[in-house]
Order: C-alpha cells, then structure tokens, then sequence
C-alpha cells in the first residue's frame, strides 16, 4: 500500500468549508499539502496555505483537529492519501494564487464535486454541526 501524507487547513464560515480548485482539475480539495523533507506540520501548512491562498497563518493558533483516509484521486487503486487536518486562524485576504484557479465555500451537499478523503471529512464536520 502506497500513502500519500498531506496537510489541510480546515477555514470554516457561515456552516460551509473552503474548498479550492486547481489549474486543470475538476475536484475542489481542502486547501493545503506536502510537507517538505525539514518541515513540521506547522511550517509545511503555513507555507502551502500562504503559497496558494495569500494569507498567513497565525502559528499560535493552529490546532489539530484529525486524521482522515482514503483512496487518492487519480492514483492507482491502493494508494491511500493520509490527511492530516488542521484549524487556525489567519491574517489577510483569502484569494487565489500559485496553483489555484477556483476557491468556493463548500458544505456536506457538494459531495459530488469534491475528493473521496474530503467527503470523509465533510461527513465528519457534518455529524460535529460545523458545516451544513
């Protein structure tokens, strides 16, 4: 089994979810990454969120919210992508930049548009009523 380690950061407002879209995609994923090879998870997820939506986390303020699995998108059957998800709080303009072509504020009713790791964790912020 291949796994495939990311980071997310989990920007919930008025019960729906940040979601960004990539240049060439069709899915919306949860904003964030890889860490690179001397990153903790703390930099890695400041770095990437700065990278692709222009704002900055406010480091003191992440927190770890959970763990979620599933199969990747456009990987061979068995490999597993491995979210590691993360809450904080931020300072700037949320826009799109680097790679991303698409941002849109999402809830458990898009399952459809988004990836299967992200339905689980929609479901999950579903069942705790952070999101519709």
């Amino acid at each position: 089994m291949n796994i495939i380690e990311k980071l997310a950061w989990i920007e919930i407002k008025n019960k729906t979810i940040l979601s960004t879209r990539s240049i060439g995609r069709e899915k919306f994923y949860i904003p964030g990454g890889k860490r690179e090879s001397d990153e903790t998870d703390k930099q890695a997820l400041i770095r990437e969120i700065k990278e692709e939506l222009t704002v900055s986390l406010i480091e003191g303020s992440i927190e770890f919210i959970g763990t979620f699995e599933a199969q990747a998108d456009n990987q061979k059957i068995g490999t597993i992508v491995k979210m590691i998800c993360y809450s904080a709080k931020y300072i700037g303009v949320i826009e799109a930049s680097s790679e991303i072509e698409e941002i849109s504020w999402l809830n458990s009713g898009d399952a459809n548009e988004i990836s299967e790791v992200d339905k689980l964790i929609f479901k999950w912020l579903k069942s705790q009523k952070l999101i519709l």
